[in-house]
């Protein structure tokens, strides 16, 4: 087996597309292509650097000869990533900017059923501003912009983070040196980190306070503005600790620590399956009974109220695992 095919089979053996292995090694696509092509061959430098990287030997790289390098123990010893200084920057770096979008992205599906609600109270004005049938269509259309964005910005997000994706998933290695230096930033973060869920609890406790106004004033469209303000307060609420904690789980990710220590990933791994699950099944029976009922001014209670169910869910699932853990 010759080196470009050699390269190619490390590298589909681990997962990785070219462009991830470009990025660990530093070069461009194109040359990663050209090596895997045979168009090109990796000076000495990089031939060292693909010995480490995919933890085999320069003669297994070298000699055409060599047909499959060392089997054994090969089931339980599969090779980790390295993190480098700049790498890590790099990772934490994103992460800030994605914890802007992801807010912001989240924040748009809370915020989207507002309009809605808006045109849906002028309605019920005594002077009639506008109709029915125009306030749910405008709101609708303004809810579908909001939410497409949002996936817009949640797509790009995973996209962009493609690169990192071992990290997310714990297959790395770190030096101390380079841990401290983490731990030290986030011992700096911390105070702000905390200030800013102080300030989200704060709003998602207030949250209610509108809703008590309507006992106030028993008009249909004070009520649908009086919600509207409760469902803007829960969104900032949301926007923040989602910004807050973005940042504080990335830092948790390369010092492996937290729920994303080693012996709870598993853990992690099934809470994420049952949240898709979720809010898959939420979405899709919210959309099948607007279709049916085309009650879409009412439907949206769903949201609400899945959201109140989800921690519960969580916890549940939490308790489920453990009792299989300790049953093993």
């Amino acid at each position: 087996m010759i080196l470009a095919a050699k390269i190619t089979s490390l590298r589909k053996k681990q997962g990785w597309s070219q462009e991830e292995l470009a990025e660990k090694m530093q070069v461009s696509r194109q040359a990663v292509s050209k090596w895997e092509s045979a168009q090109t061959t990796p000076d000495l430098e990089k031939i060292l650097a693909l010995s480490k990287l995919f933890n085999v030997t320069t003669d297994y790289l070298l000699k055409d000869d060599i047909e499959e390098e060392d089997k054994k123990d090969k089931n339980d010893d599969t090779p980790l990533n390295e993190i480098s200084p700049m790498l890590a920057r790099r990772f934490l770096d994103w992460r800030e900017k994605a914890s802007k979008r992801i807010a912001l992205a989240t924040f748009l599906c809370i915020f989207s059923v507002i309009p809605l609600l808006l045109l849906s109270a002028a309605t019920k004005l005594p002077i009639h501003a506008i109709s029915e049938y125009l306030a749910a269509g405008i709101g609708l259309a303004i809810l579908l912009a909001l939410i497409a964005a949002a996936v817009a910005i949640f797509v790009s997000c995973n996209f962009r983070n493609t690169p990192f994706e071992f990290i997310d998933k714990g297959s790395f290695k770190i030096e101390p040196t380079l841990k401290n230096m983490i731990i030290e930033k986030q011992k700096a973060y911390r105070p702000t980190y905390f200030k800013i869920n102080i300030i989200a609890l704060i709003s998602c406790i207030l949250s209610p306070i509108p809703l008590f106004m309507i006992l106030l004033m028993q008009e249909e469209y004070f009520a649908l503005t009086m919600l509207s303000i409760t469902i803007l307060l829960i969104g900032v609420g949301v926007y923040l600790f989602i910004l807050a904690g973005v940042r504080w789980i990335s830092m948790q990710k390369l010092l492996k620590e937290g729920k994303y220590a080693l012996r709870d990933q598993e853990k992690e791994s099934i809470k994420k399956t049952v949240s898709a699950l979720y809010w898959l099944s939420a979405t899709a029976i919210y959309l099948i009974w607007s279709f049916l009922t085309k009650s879409w001014d009412t439907t949206w209670i769903l949201w609400p109220i899945a959201g109140i169910l989800f921690p519960a869910i969580m916890r549940l699932c939490n308790i489920l695992v453990e009792k299989n853990r300790k049953a093993k």
